[in-house]
C-alpha cells in the first residue's frame, strides 16, 4: 500500500486530539500522520525548529527531511508556500477543523482546498 505523510501544525501535545496550530511556523510540534488512502496508518509528533524572524525556511527544511509530502495548516506567509512548492509538498488549509483527525480526515475526503495568496498570513513572511 503506497502512503503519504501529512504534516499539521499542532498545539501541545500533538497527536490527533489535538487543536491544528494557527501558524505553521510558529507551533510547538507537528502530528506527523501516515495516511493511505482512506485511512491513517500511524501517527507522530515532532518538535519543531526555532523560528527567528526570516527564518521561515527552517520549518520547510525540517519537514522536508522527514519525508512530508502534504502540510495543512492554519496560515502561513509566501516565502515558506512558496519554499514548499519548491521542495514538492501540497500544502492544505484546514485551520477551520476542529481538531488534527478532522482536518486529515477532510484531506482524506478531498474537502481542502490548497493555499492561495489568499490563504496567507499577512504579516507573515
Amino acid at each position: 500500500m503506497e502512503t503519504t505523510i501529512v504534516a499539521v501544525p499542532s498545539v501541545m501535545p500533538g497527536g490527533l486530539d489535538s487543536q491544528v496550530g494557527e501558524h505553521f511556523g510558529h507551533c510547538e510540534i507537528y502530528t506527523l500522520v501516515e495516511v493511505g488512502v482512506s485511512e491513517v496508518v500511524s501517527v507522530a509528533t515532532l518538535p519543531n525548529v526555532p523560528h527567528e524572524h526570516g527564518g521561515c525556511m527552517a520549518p520547510v527544511q525540517h519537514l522536508a527531511g522527514r519525508g512530508v509530502k502534504a502540510l495543512i495548516a492554519g496560515g502561513m506567509g509566501m516565502r515558506p508556500l512558496m519554499g514548499f512548492k519548491q521542495l514538492g509538498i501540497d500544502v492544505y488549509h484546514g485551520g477551520n477543523a476542529a481538531s488534527v483527525a478532522q482536518a486529515v480526515q477532510a484531506f482524506l475526503d478531498g474537502k481542502l482546498q490548497r493555499f492561495s495568496t489568499e490563504f496567507t498570513c499577512r504579516g507573515c513572511s
